[in-house]
């Protein structure tokens, strides 16, 4: 009898959460806390894991040069991917016109805080001041900027280097064990987190405010089919073994609305797909902060949905400065929900526009979260795969090789 795939699971988690919550919406949103159970050790892992694969997979190229230019290659394609991405939303929201309509209430939007990222203010948190305070507060960046520089320093050293090297490639094996035991529960998790969702905001959220979804969503599919198959086709990415490898981290980052959550399984994933160690463990964390695909488009994409419903008409040269803004705070989003709708709300004040707006947006950015974190996970996935081809790594045979070595290591 063939064994049910933890996808498969997920997927009815979600589905059966869906159908709990608009049951008995009253015991649905009690049920909140298995989602939030899930996060919490999700969350437990991201710090120890991101630093072991890091620091061990760059200290095991033992070449300083080598890392510096994939960082470069890596720097550049996110550039790139993301501006279009800004440019796709800008495209959507001015083709489609979902703000036009509908009434901005003045008043506080509730929950989000108002803030103005300057591009200062981002490079200095960039850094960090302790690793130890980085990884209690699940500062994605920080963490990749001192496991980068750590394991630098390692490769210089060399032989002496190599114990703090073993223990970093022993923690990172250890760490993809205790994410196969937390994925178990993946199933329970998402089906909580999506029966208090509809639960509380019952099934009118599936079509509040549809048109300005709907935008979202034609937005980020087109993105996805065109933007990124046109990289697969141009890196020559073996399409189907990506499908294969990147649905059950896409699917996890979709159901929880958090990347965070599916970054554990998409590193052990990409490795299997055969992205060689030390390009996944740098590119992949650092796409959490450089390359959110879905997360930019969407920022547009609102932005202006905002300023049509606000009744306020922005010159083609403004939208463009607005976007030159967003391409720079945007790398400040965290992996997290919601996190998008502070930098959104920032963006609105710089341009005058009504930050009650995000009020508006609140009711239906579950399902928005929804889809623009597993295109930031699908984008920061084909990114490695790019990264690796641009290295000249053979993905096809690297990946039987690494499908080789796991299945030698599941029968031992």
């Amino acid at each position: 009898m063939k064994r049910i795939s933890i996808t498969t699971w997920i997927l009815t988690g979600l589905v059966a959460g869906v159908v709990f919550g608009a049951v008995a919406p009253g015991p649905a949103v009690q049920l909140g806390i298995l989602g939030t159970i899930f996060l919490r050790l999700i969350k437990s892992i991201i710090a120890p894991l991101i630093f072991g694969t890091l620091v061990s997979g760059i200290a095991g190229t033992g070449n300083v040069k080598t890392m510096g230019r994939i960082g470069g290659k890596a720097i550049l394609y996110f550039e790139i991917v993301t501006t279009v991405a800004l440019f796709v939303g800008l495209g959507a929201v001015n083709l489609v016109k979902p703000g036009v309509g509908v009434q901005i209430q003045k008043g506080v939007a509730p929950g989000v805080a108002q803030t103005s990222a300057s591009f200062s203010s981002i490079l200095e948190h960039t850094f960090p001041t302790s690793i130890i305070d980085s990884m209690a507060r699940g500062e994605v960046l920080q963490i990749v900027v001192f496991a980068f520089l750590f394991g630098m320093a390692c490769a210089t050293v060399g032989a002496k280097a190599r114990p703090v090297v073993g223990f970093c490639e022993s923690l990172a094996e250890v760490m993809f064990k205790y994410t196969n035991y937390v994925m178990l529960f993946a199933p329970f998790g998402v089906f909580g987190a999506m029966a208090a969702t509809v639960g509380e905001k019952g099934l009118g959220i599936l079509k509040n405010l549809g048109k300005l979804v709907l935008t979202l969503y034609g937005a980020e599919v087109f993105f996805v089919v065109v933007v990124l198959g046109a990289v697969t086709v141009i890196a020559r990415i073996p399409l189907q073994r990506f499908i294969k490898y990147v649905r059950e981290p896409f699917l996890l980052a979709f159901s929880t609305a958090s990347s965070e959550s599916a970054l554990p399984i998409a590193l052990e994933n990409m490795e299997l797909f055969g992205v060689p160690k030390h390009i996944v463990a740098f590119v992949l964390p650092a796409g959490y902060s450089f390359n959110l695909d879905g997360s930019t488009l969407y920022l547009s994409l609102a932005a202006i949905f905002i300023a049509q419903a606000a009744g306020v008409h922005l010159a083609f040269g403004t939208q463009l400065v607005m976007l030159l803004t967003l391409m720079l705070t945007s790398k400040g989003v965290a992996g997290v929900p919601r996190a998008s709708l502070v930098i959104l709300a920032g963006t609105l004040a710089t341009f005058n526009l009504p930050v009650e707006g995000v009020a508006v947006i609140l009711g239906v950015d579950t399902l928005m979260d929804m889809a623009r974190t597993s295109v930031n996970l699908l984008g920061n996935c084909l990114a490695t795969a790019v990264v690796a081809r641009w290295e000249g790594v053979d993905l096809q045979a690297a990946g039987a090789e690494a499908e080789a070595r796991q299945a030698e290591a599941v029968a031992a």
